[in-house]
């Protein structure tokens, strides 16, 4: 049985995340989203939402899990008998940085492989941080987020202090 890890932050996940998870459960038996506690960032969500909104959001998907981590992606993989971590990439730079990624992890641990999938081209400007960056700002983030998704950035934003428009 094949299994893949997908981890990553996902504050919040986008549609170009989605359209990484959906392609992966057609490839694999069995897809865990790995969502990564990151003690060195500040997120708009905490792990917990985060977690929830990814369950809500793949519901559909029989094959898909959504769990939390912290500590080495390696050991997740190791614990959840994974056979391989999946990456998206959106750019040459993304590359760079995701293969010395996948090399380090193979260094660490010879057993896993990493999967790079690039992104549908119509994603392939999109990250969490622009989708941030435009919410706080009250912009539209209705072509970037699920309905469910960008209604929740919409409410935890306006929760908080917002900039003052001129």
């Amino acid at each position: 049985m094949a299994v893949a890890v997908y981890p990553g932050s996902f504050d919040p996940v986008t549609l170009g995340h989605m359209d990484i998870i959906e392609r992966t459960a057609k490839m694999m038996d069995r897809v865990i989203i790995g969502v990564l506690k990151n003690n060195s960032k500040t997120p708009l969500f905490s792990v917990e939402e985060r977690v929830k909104m990814l369950e809500s959001i793949t519901a559909h998907l029989s094959n898909v899990e959504v769990q939390s981590f912290d500590g080495l992606l390696v050991d997740f993989v190791h614990q959840k008998h994974a056979d391989v971590i999946v990456r998206g990439l959106r750019a040459i730079t993304d590359f760079e940085y995701e293969l010395q990624m996948a090399q380090t992890n193979r260094v660490i641990a010879p057993d896993v492989d990493t999967i790079f999938l690039t992104t549908n081209l119509k994603y392939s400007y999109l990250s969490s941080s622009i989708v941030k960056e435009i919410a706080y700002y009250r912009g539209d983030i209705g072509e970037f987020l699920h309905p469910e998704v960008a209604e929740q950035v919409r409410r935890k934003l306006n929760a908080s202090v917002q900039p003052d428009a001129g």
